[in-house]
């Protein structure tokens, strides 16, 4: 566009300028509130967060988070990670009536590099998610790394589908973990999946304090 040709919108001032911007706010927000006078329905919802990206389990402690602000009950079962220290393990600890941790994997696969051994964990830990699923007093559970061990079929898919189609309906399920199974993925009520973009574990940093763990 040369300097003697100018847009329409180079012509308005500042004032009509921000007239038409208001405007159109004011219709997006008349559509939105439209929108949200149509959608009543409350129920629990069953969550996965998949993907090469970290923050998978993050984002999961975040509504764990703002479960307990909220002062409901969550049930935290970890399939994986257990072999791990973490400092969201140690802050949620403080909160003994709100939050029940259950570290019950033994490490990642290649720390274990014993298969039998963590499919016997993945099945012990599956027991224990069961037994949370089924208890009135929770209000999420989170199962963290499950995709995990399905990815591995250390559990067998259809058994964790049907259990977790049959929960009640206002218990809300969070599943973490890379890989999640499209079986999975179909009966999800919102799916995420994070995409790595970077990472500084490629340039050579490892893990933080505060970031990873």
């Amino acid at each position: 566009m040369s300097s003697e040709t100018k847009s329409p919108v180079d012509t308005l001032s500042e004032e009509a300028i921000n007239e038409r911007a208001n405007e159109k706010a004011r219709r997006r927000k008349e559509v939105r509130q439209k929108m949200l006078a149509s959608i009543t329905e409350e129920r629990g919802l069953l969550v996965v967060h998949t993907g090469k990206g970290k923050g998978k389990t993050t984002a999961a402690i975040g509504m764990v988070c703002r479960c307990v602000g909220h002062g409901m009950k969550v049930g935290i079962v970890q399939f994986v990670k257990g072999a791990w220290t973490s400092a969201e393990r140690a802050v949620l600890e403080k909160f003994p009536d709100l939050v029940d941790i259950r570290v019950m994997g033994e490490g990642f696969t290649w720390d274990t590099q014993d298969r039998a051994r963590d499919i016997k964990a993945a099945q012990k830990a599956w027991e224990t998610a069961k037994t949370m699923l089924s208890d009135p007093t929770y209000s999420m559970i989170l199962l963290d790394e499950l995709n995990i061990v399905l990815r591995y079929d250390y559990l067998p898919v259809d058994e964790v589908v049907s259990v977790l189609t049959a929960k009640r309906p206002d218990l809300h399920v969070v599943i973490t973990g890379r890989n999640a199974k499209p079986e999975l993925i179909d009966v999800a009520d919102l799916v995420t999946d994070m995409t790595m973009v970077k990472h500084p574990f490629r340039d050579g940093v490892k893990a933080q304090k505060g970031i990873e763990f």
